[in-house]
């Protein structure tokens, strides 16, 4: 079978340094999902072996698989987006079901971490946690877009690479790490990818994570990929995603976001509980997975955005295809009923000077201090109104932290920009140069405006 030939293309991940943990800590269903996962046969894994062949039942172009049905291509809609959404349906597909694998692999973990007791759990060079999901996460998605999408053409960079799985103390931690992936990608097939014919070794797991060296830039194809955005949240039991977008030429042309701690329904939401005290209440019912997690995507021009259920062990991609629905922001306009989202993490952002931002704005309600880019994720399906992050001087934004979530929101209707009202600006690199003051994404221009102008006479007054 053929492979799709792409432009070069490269994958840049976010992932920091900090805390190990045991693989006691994982729970019994992640430990026994990773006991045994060798495929039986010992041939070596081609290329083509996770690939959908061409003109499978299968295949993997969101029109008839990923988005639910033929017809999902927006009606009535420019030609322009037209040609966008049919040049990177391969890639959307693709992208939705490896994400749709890596939230397998990160519940699996979180379910082992929470109520881990602090000596399970080992301290690195400072302070920021970093879990086998993280790698896990890293290496499946660099492997299977690069079989899917041509090896060849396919580079890998991680904030921190491979270096640290790589020494002989870290030996019984990629031991984890490649269970856990093998784990996974026996399991594809729930996917709608096709399961390798053989484990992945070590040293072919080290090579996936250490795949990514790009720096982005303004030419080119590169993916983005953050493996765990929100990492202290994942931790600690609460909100995180799963984040991969494709920029072409300094442009993001599609987003995936993979949310599995939040739900498809409003009702079930919680943000001021943390996620595990809502597992009972989360866990998927018996006629769907319509309670327990969601991934949303979006393809630049379509004019839509679209969310899924996770996939459980219950069905395939192809038996929800009838879940997949279109997503749009809210038509709220009005400060006074607006819900805004802000970061939880005081340590690079400015709380006061939000919190004295949305008063003079008429915000009434008390911001949902959310992990990782679930807050883009309210935004895009109509839970929230307002997204403000401002950070402290001297940190840099980073694209992995928003790439996928602002080409979600404004397929959905939404508006993203700098506080200057300038499109952010995804082409110098793994930061987001030129960046003035904050981050402002909104339901709709009406809010954004305010929000905007709010700024402009705010900003000099404050100290912070």
């Amino acid at each position: 079978m053929a492979t799709a030939a792409l432009a070069p293309c490269a994958i840049i991940s976010r992932h920091g340094r900090g805390n190990f943990y045991s693989t006691k800590a994982f729970g019994p269903k992640f430990r026994a999902s990773i006991g045994s996962s060798t495929p039986s046969s010992s041939s070596p894994l081609a290329p083509r072996d996770l690939c959908l062949p061409d003109g499978d039942s299968s295949p993997v172009s969101p029109p008839t698989v990923i988005l639910a049905s033929p017809q999902v291509l927006p009606s009535g809609s420019e030609r322009t987006g037209r040609m966008e959404a049919g040049r990177y349906a391969k890639e959307l597909g693709v992208a939705v079901r490896v994400v749709q694998m890596a939230c397998s692999l990160c519940q699996g973990v979180q379910e082992g971490l929470i109520g881990t007791k602090r000596e399970q759990i080992k301290s690195k060079d400072d302070d920021s946690p970093v879990t086998i999901a993280d790698w896990g996460v890293q290496a499946i998605v660099s492997w299977v877009l690069s079989m899917c999408l041509g090896s060849d053409n396919v580079s890998i960079v991680a904030e921190e690479d491979a270096q640290t799985l790589s020494r002989k103390d870290s030996s019984s931690l990629l031991e984890s790490v490649v269970k856990a992936v093998n784990g996974c990608l026996v399991e594809a097939q729930k996917y709608g990818l096709k399961v390798p014919q053989k484990a992945l070794s070590s040293d072919e797991v080290l090579q996936a994570i250490g795949r990514c060296n790009s720096n982005g830039g303004p030419k080119g194809r590169f993916w983005v990929l953050d493996p765990v955005d929100g990492t202290l949240g994942f931790v600690r039991g609460d909100q995180y995603a799963i984040a991969l977008a494709l920029i072409e030429d300094g442009e993001v042309v599609l987003g995936v976001l993979g949310c599995p701690n939040y739900p498809m329904r409003k009702q079930w939401l919680n943000y001021h509980q943390r996620y595990y005290r809502l597992m009972s209440k989360l866990s998927a019912s018996a006629s769907g997975s319509w309670h327990k997690g969601c991934v949303m995507y979006a393809l630049r021009g379509s004019g839509q955005a679209w969310m899924q259920p996770l996939i459980h062990d219950h069905g395939k991609t192809e038996s929800h295809n009838f879940s997949a629905r279109l997503i749009k922001v809210s038509s709220l306009d009005d400060p006074v009923f607006a819900t805004f989202c802000e970061p939880v993490e005081k340590s690079n952002s400015k709380h006061l000077f939000t919190a004295g931002l949305a008063q003079s704005v008429g915000l009434r309600k008390q911001p949902l201090r959310v992990y990782s880019m679930v807050k883009y994720a309210a935004i895009a399906r109509g839970d929230a109104e307002i997204f403000m992050k401002f950070a402290k001087a001297g940190y840099k934004e980073k694209i992995w932290d928003h790439a996928a979530g602002v080409v979600i929101v404004q397929e959905a209707g939404g508006v993203v920009t700098d506080a200057s009202g300038r499109p952010l600006d995804f082409s110098k690199g793994i930061y987001l140069e030129g960046l003035d003051r904050g981050i402002i994404a909104c339901s709709g221009s009406l809010l954004h405006e305010k929000i905007i102008k709010a700024v402009d006479a705010s900003w000099d007054s404050s100290n912070l």
